[in-house]
């Protein structure tokens, strides 16, 4: 590693989750030029499970953005430069000189270059040549102005061998194929990348930059051609129905919602769901809920239905603690959980995401409110770190919310079970024999049948019913 490449540092995406290979930039807050300190957050990107702020891991000033806002860039890839050093290039000539004079003016820098130089040997391990060139920061100048010396009529003949031209660089000279064009279009990664993101192949797009390089003004042209051909009616019947331009939109699939339909399809056609409903007088459990919301050690608390539905559950699970499993395919085992990671099922701008409470199954009613809000609040803010995302056992979903009696919810990948609950709604019904309004709801529970069969099933959706129905159970059977 030269004393250039120590001095501008990159910074790479780094893997924010657990295996992630991806992210998409959404948001620099810095600029070439800004001064950035260790710890300090650069910019934020979304990954496929929770936007995230990163911090970069060094003080300098910023070099270069490798990317633009709402590009994706895989794990690994370099996405900021660094001056490390920014004071050391104010010494740094401002164009290449040409051979023969940075010979001849070397001689008299000699006693600070040297001991400069000497410097950077120590860090490198080898020794810098007395009269070398100093290398310019990481953006190269053009091939002829970094490798071909200078004329000169006053220039002697060369005291040390002087450098040959370098050879005209690949880009300079491509090579074609049979139309004249090169074998393979040249564009940069990121150009590459949205060419990949609207579908447009390389192969067909008409380069307008140096050297026959494509820019990202090539692809977006070529994408708009492609879609006006889309929109162009081809010897249609005068009573075919044509789509009016502007009445409709695509959004490339990618982040949260990417992410959720890949692990829905594969949770789906993988683990094969049984789902089972039962509906249950909850006129008590709402009744509670209304007293607690005036109870002085859950002032401030997040006290609701789903909190008491949350505590139905977990109750359930310690009578069945069969259903907190999950099915390692890998290994053909069955792997019994003896913690509970209560995962809720959150509707965000973003897509849905399942945060998890922690030991879920240790806390106290009041300990559970307040993580339920906590990780609401953080949904909603789309905060949520890919950690409280992760290592979840079994999901409830509220689809009463929005006015639904039931459903039939799909397991949350890695997981046996997740629990729907529908609308709480008054409705009539028999209550010590006359037909009452009362508040009613519906459950809905799906399970991997691989390893939960109908019996077990039963009794947690039967448990969860009956603490919903006579709350006391959550004392007498805790």
């Amino acid at each position: 590693m030269t004393a250039v490449e120590q001095r501008f540092r990159e910074f790479k995406m780094p893997d924010v989750g657990e295996g992630l290979t991806e992210a998409e930039i959404l948001k620099w807050f810095v600029a070439p030029g800004d001064t950035v300190t260790d710890g300090q957050v650069v910019c934020e990107v979304e990954t496929a499970k929770a936007a995230v702020e990163l911090p970069i891991p060094f003080d300098g000033v910023v070099h270069e953005l490798r990317f633009d806002e709402g590009t994706t860039v895989d794990v690994g890839t370099p996405i900021i430069s660094v001056d490390t050093d920014p004071g050391a290039g104010e010494a740094a000539p401002q164009a290449a000189p040409a051979a023969g004079e940075a010979v001849a003016e070397a001689p008299a820098a000699a006693p600070e270059s040297e001991e400069k130089e000497g410097r950077q040997a120590n860090l490198v391990g080898y020794g810098a040549a007395p009269a070398s060139t100093k290398r310019r920061p990481r953006k190269p100048l053009p091939s002829a102005q970094r490798s071909a010396p200078a004329p000169s009529a006053a220039a002697p003949a060369p005291q040390a061998p002087a450098p040959a031209p370098a050879p005209a660089r690949p880009e300079a000279a491509p090579e074609l194929n049979g139309s004249g064009r090169p074998a393979r279009p040249l564009a940069k990664p990121p150009v590459r990348k949205l060419a990949k993101d609207l579908g447009i192949d390389l192969e067909t797009v008409t380069p307008s930059g140096a050297d026959g390089i494509i820019t990202r003004e090539d692809v977006h042209a070529a994408a708009e051609a492609v879609q006006a051909a889309r929109e162009t009616p081809v010897a249609a019947p005068a009573t075919a129905p044509t789509a009016p331009q502007g009445r409709e939109r695509r959004v490339p699939v990618k982040g949260v919602r990417k992410a959720t339909a890949q692990a829905m399809v594969n949770s789906a056609f993988t683990a094969p769901h049984v789902t089972e409903f039962v509906t249950v007088d909850v006129t008590r459990t709402m009744k509670l809920v209304s007293e607690l919301k005036q109870d002085p050690e859950l002032a401030g608390l997040r006290v609701n239905p789903l909190l008491l539905v949350a505590k139905a559950l977990l109750v359930a699970i310690r009578r069945n603690p069969d259903i907190n499993a999950t099915w390692d395919e890998g290994n053909q085992e069955i792997v019994y959980k003896d913690y509970v990671n209560l995962g809720i099922a959150a509707a965000t701008p973003r897509g849905l995401i399942v945060p998890n409470i922690k030991d879920a199954d240790a806390k106290t009613l009041p300990e559970l409110a307040s993580a339920l809000g906590e990780l609401v609040g953080t949904a909603r803010e789309g905060r949520t770190s890919p950690a409280e995302m992760s290592g979840g056992t079994i999901t409830i979903t509220n689809v009463g919310v929005f006015g639904i009696d039931a459903g039939t919810p799909i397991i949350n990948p890695g997981e046996s079970a997740i629990l729907a609950f529908g609308a709480v709604k008054l409705q009539p019904w028999v209550h010590k024999g006359e037909v009452k309004p009362r508040q009613v709801t519906t459950l809905a529970l799906s399970f991997d049948h691989r390893l939960v069969d109908g019996e077990l099933g039963s009794k947690v959706l039967a448990d969860v019913a009956a603490v919903l129905e006579r709350p006391k159970r959550l004392i007498t059977w805790a």
